[in-house]
């Protein structure tokens, strides 16, 4: 009784581990494995919005960007776009060509992201790409636009914009609209006010994105405002798309993929010495209660040999049988106490 309570307290103990082992290896690799499946995601989005685009035509290329050019100039004319927008219709349609929310993506090489842009800034997008600030030119380029393309930063379960702070002044990144590829390079870097809408104002004759995130990072009470300013492509690597399937594997997701594989072999490896441990424990036991039993068995036929019954051994005593000889041989039928 007290070996199966024994037996069934060690399995107990034994599930508790497993189950401590497993919520302990799913929190340390959730944010790898969610930004690995986030990364996926944008990746396949940015495949499908090519492959949209790529079948399109270059009089369906011109209107989109004519409409696109259009919606610019009537946020423009209100005079004050950020308070504005929502009196001037189509921004949802521009640059949508898949009915999808994407109007196109922006590649930053130094930070190693590529996120496709969404329409609006919601929670929804913000969570899983980049959003683009409604109040602000469309990122298409021209004189005198100013697009705000907008994401989190610090997310456990994507990466976005949490690096941006390592962009300098000189560092370049592009945006894909249609057949396009915008490049700009960051002239300005600055932290401000959440309300200090201002530096998001268009500056006439200039050609300006500005990528924005909270910060600092996790305490969120201003803003990171890194500005770019639109060059030539000159540099023809800057232009290489990424292939849509291809996700690179950062240092800190390959330190926690082995981190978690060993963690696992050391906790199967110490499951599996426990349980050797315990037959190990549990065939000596065996072994000890078989002597034990043999010992036993041999003493006791040792005692019924040495003290037999007396009705056999010692029958003259009972039967008043001869018990004795004398000098000569004789036998004597006195019985003990009759010397």
């Amino acid at each position: 009784m007290k070996t199966a309570k024994k037996k069934k307290h060690s399995w107990i103990a034994t599930l508790i581990l497993i189950l401590f082992f497993l919520v302990g290896l799913s929190v340390m690799l959730y944010p790898t494995v969610s930004d690995y499946l986030n990364t996926k995601h944008q990746s396949y989005a940015i495949a499908r919005y090519d492959e949209t685009m790529n079948s399109m035509s270059q009089e369906d290329y011109s209107a989109m960007f004519q409409a696109a050019e259009d919606y610019n100039q009537r946020l423009k004319a209100t005079g004050a776009p950020l308070n504005s927008y929502q009196d001037v219709p189509g921004y949802a349609d521009a640059l949508n060509i898949a009915g999808s929310g994407i109007m196109g993506y922006i590649t930053i090489p130094q930070i190693q992201v590529q996120l496709p842009i969404y329409h609006g800034t919601s929670e929804e997008v913000l969570n899983v790409a980049v959003g683009h600030l409604e109040g602000t030119t469309l990122p298409i380029g021209g004189r005198s636009t100013h697009a705000i393309l907008s994401a989190h930063r610090g997310l456990p379960s994507a990466k976005l914009f949490s690096d941006l702070d390592k962009l300098v002044v000189g560092d370049v990144f592009t945006v894909t609209i249609l057949n396009q590829v915008l490049t700009y390079q960051v002239d300005k870097i600055e932290i401000v006010e959440p309300q200090a809408v201002n530096r998001l104002a268009i500056q006439e004759g200039e050609d300006y994105i500005t990528l924005l995130t909270c910060t600092p990072y996790g305490v969120n009470t201003h803003r990171l405002l890194v500005r770019g300013r639109r060059i030539e492509n000159a540099a023809p690597e800057l232009n290489v798309r990424v292939s849509a399937d291809a996700v690179q594997l950062e240092p800190g997701m390959i330190a926690a993929i082995l981190g978690g594989a060993l963690m696992l072999l050391l906790f199967v490896g110490s499951m599996l010495s426990s349980t050797l441990q315990q037959a190990h424990e549990k065939k000596t036991r065996a072994q000890k209660q078989r002597l034990e039993t043999e010992l036993k068995a041999g003493e006791k036929h040792d005692t019924n040999q040495t003290h037999p019954d007396s009705g056999d051994i010692y029958p003259a005593m009972q039967s008043g049988a001869p018990v004795c000889r004398d000098d000569r041989g004789a036998c004597s039928s006195k019985g003990p106490t009759d010397h």
